[in-house]
């Protein structure tokens, strides 16, 4: 399956709330969410455009493994996602193995269903805040060009494809 998002630097998100809001949007949940990245012992995640997070969120924890982005215009990507129940052993265990902690990052997220679409008003520590627009499926093509109608009937302009560690990493480095 395909993670298709694309991410949107914002500085009014009560508005573009209120407009999601409007068009039938439904609220889903609001969170912190606290994310650990890995990187591999034998290859630069970095350049290969990959990723491996644990993330926390509500008492629950995430593994998470990201392959390269997919085309140019939106980040796409295949994503496969596991439930662990030991986020500190899960660390202690890919630490063993070679894997180094690359950086942490964290945001406060409010999640929206609109349709298909999940829309994420974020704000990222140390990175600004951003909406994303997500949805997972196979159509990759046409599900960008959905994703893009949509942002702009939102308001959205200034498209970033980093992550958020990219980011945070960034602007700590400057």
């Amino acid at each position: 399956m395909l993670e298709i998002e694309i991410k949107a630097y914002c500085d009014d998100l009560a508005r573009v709330r209120a407009t999601v809001i409007d068009r039938g949007g439904r609220f889903v949940r609001d969170s912190v969410e606290r994310d650990i990245y890995f990187n591999h012992p034998a290859r630069d995640f970095g350049a290969t455009d990959e990723a491996l997070r644990i993330r926390a969120v509500d008492g629950r924890f995430v593994l998470t493994c990201k392959g390269p982005k997919i085309g140019e215009r939106a980040k796409s990507r295949y994503e496969r996602e596991v439930v662990i129940d030991d986020a500190d052993g899960m660390e202690e265990i890919l630490v063993r193995l070679g894997f180094s902690v690359t950086d942490r990052v964290e945001k406060r997220r409010s999640v929206y269903q609109l349709g298909d679409v999940e829309v994420c008003f974020d704000d990222v520590a140390g990175a600004g805040t951003f909406v994303e627009l997500e949805r997972k499926g196979m159509e990759r093509v046409a599900i960008e060009d959905e994703l893009f109608r949509l942002a702009a009937e939102l308001g959205l302009e200034r498209f970033e494809r980093r992550s958020y560690l990219d980011l945070v990493m960034e602007r700590r480095a400057t």
